[in-house]
């Protein structure tokens, strides 16, 4: 137990002292993982209905899954949508966040502020909304509108992490590109964008899980061929507990957890270059 009285961080804090947040911590993450270690078996099982722990194990609703027209084109409209997303809300977010780091305009904290709105408005505020204004622009059950939606949405995770970034870089040597006869964009992406690359594809790996796991949206605008994955999935448990819905969540955690591990694999080799 000599562990718990080395310090934690530089202070004198020691980690017997935060064994309280340890425990906490540990009991938060318990909360959020063990939903998802029960859903992953019961994909697994033969059975009718949702069981746990599986009687019979079996790749039944696997095959179900991947067999259905109608759950792969709803898979296939989530990441065409989600792929859409990313290429519009990456360069809105960077260009945003190098705009508001290099201005000296007072209002820049407000226009933030304003631009992460949407993160803490209820999204079913926002969906009403959309619905009620995509109604007059014809916009509903289109890819553009869902796109457009889920854009507005990410847009504020991928802002506040590229902002992050920008906040760790050093704007010198920008300035120094620029005074060497370097226009302000040649600078950006020559000097800028790659010291800040990682902060850039961090931005749009949240923005395309933002964008894939979405339902509250997806509910009012969309629906028919252009219906998302997440919204087939709210409607199949409304109507009927189908296991399908639990192979389809462990597949939506793979993929989930894969995108993660690939930021994390960035960011490692980010500090190992540097």
């Amino acid at each position: 137990m000599n562990w718990l009285q080395r310090p934690a961080s530089d202070t004198q804090i020691t980690h017997g002292r935060r064994l309280w947040l340890y425990i906490i911590g540990v009991l938060i993450l318990a909360f959020l993982i063990i939903p998802t270690l029960i859903v992953i078996p019961m994909s697994f099982s033969q059975s009718q209905y949702l069981e746990f722990p599986p009687r019979v194990w079996g790749v039944r609703w696997y095959e179900n899954y991947f067999g259905s027209i109608e759950w792969m084109t709803a898979t296939w409209v989530s990441i065409k949508a989600a792929f859409w997303t990313v290429l519009v809300t990456t360069p809105i977010a960077t260009m945003a966040a190098y705009g508001l780091y290099v201005s000296n305009i007072r209002a820049a904290r407000f226009i933030f502020v304003l631009l992460i709105t949407p993160m803490m408005v209820p999204v079913v505020l926002i969906a009403i909304g959309v619905f009620f204004a995509y109604t007059r622009l014809s916009l509903n059950n289109t890819m553009v509108g869902l796109v457009l939606a889920h854009s507005v949405l990410a847009l504020p995770m991928a802002l506040i992490v590229i902002s992050a970034g920008l906040r760790s870089y050093d704007m010198n040597q920008e300035r120094v590109a620029r005074s060497l006869g370097a226009s302000r964009l040649k600078a950006f992406l020559v000097v800028t964008l790659p010291q800040i690359r990682f902060s850039v594809i961090t931005g749009a790996l949240l923005a395309f899980i933002v964008s894939f796991d979405e339902v509250i949206v997806a509910l009012f605008i969309s629906g028919g061929d252009m219906s998302t994955i997440t919204r087939s999935m709210f409607l199949a448990l409304r109507d009927q507990i189908d296991p399908t819905i639990a192979s389809i969540s462990t597949v939506m955690i793979l993929i989930t957890t894969a995108v993660f591990l690939v930021a994390q694999v960035l960011g490692k080799s980010k500090s190992d270059n540097s």
